[in-house]
């Protein structure tokens, strides 16, 4: 059953057609890589998807609604799309405390993710003095807290290095073994080729093909697709 559903999706900015007619589906227990290049649609679909922009057209829902209508959100669906929306006077730890309290999570939790993003020995220290990997760590631990089914990742490997991004694979293929829908974006295809089951691969605000990363990898279409798009892109 698909837990994150896109159906003709599609958003303009002025005369940038930036997502059109944009379907996929992401099931539960999976890991979907969503890919192309810079430019893509990427970010606005994964925005439509988190009711943080209107679409002109089609649908975006999890588990079956929109996400402005599900009942405690962020219990349901966990989502990273930038590194930056700290209070830099604050440490890590009150930072999830704050979260947990205005989303009603047992303030217990916040010692569970800081463990699991591997940010325990930094949980009393100011934001402002972050890395920008350790900035990820504690977004992707925000979006841990209310153990939710449904984990969105934009370009979640930025700022992490080789040792951070190992990591972060084996953390994502654990969610997914325990039935977390995954949906990771990424302009670097070899940043998820590892970790994925599934890519779904736009250019243009277009799917461009969705299909399992097996039968990808094992005719060596997904190397030749995502070059193709990243060559035809002049860059952006």
């Amino acid at each position: 059953m698909a837990i994150i559903e896109a159906t003709g999706l599609t958003k303009r900015f002025g005369h940038v057609q930036a997502v059109d007619r944009l379907s996929f589906t992401v099931e539960a227990g999976h890991v979907a890589g969503f890919l192309g290049p810079n430019g893509a649609g990427k970010t606005t679909t994964l925005r439509m998807l988190l009711g943080l922009v209107r679409p002109e057209a089609g649908s975006a829902t999890i588990n079956g609604r929109a996400y402005a209508e599900l009942p405690d959100p962020l219990r349901q669906v966990g989502a990273v799309l930038e590194a930056s929306s700290f209070h830099p006077g604050r440490t890590a730890r009150n930072h999830l405390r704050i979260e947990a309290l205005v989303a009603g999570i047992d303030a217990a939790r916040v010692d569970v993710v800081l463990d699991l993003v591997g940010l325990t020995d930094a949980a009393d220290r100011r934001v402002r003095g972050f890395s920008l990997g350790m900035r990820q760590r504690l977004s992707l631990a925000t979006a841990l807290l209310g153990e939710p089914a449904v984990l969105i990742l934009d370009e979640p490997t930025n700022g992490l290095d080789p040792e951070g991004v190992r990591w972060l694979r084996d953390l994502v293929r654990g969610l997914a073994a325990a039935g977390t829908a995954v949906l990771v974006s990424s302009h670097i295809l070899a940043e998820v080729a590892q970790t994925v089951d599934s890519v779904i691969i736009i250019n243009h605000g277009r799917v461009v093909m969705q299909a399992p990363i097996a039968e990808l990898t094992a005719t060596a279409r997904l190397e030749d697709v995502f070059l193709g798009l990243t060559s035809s892109s002049d860059g952006i």
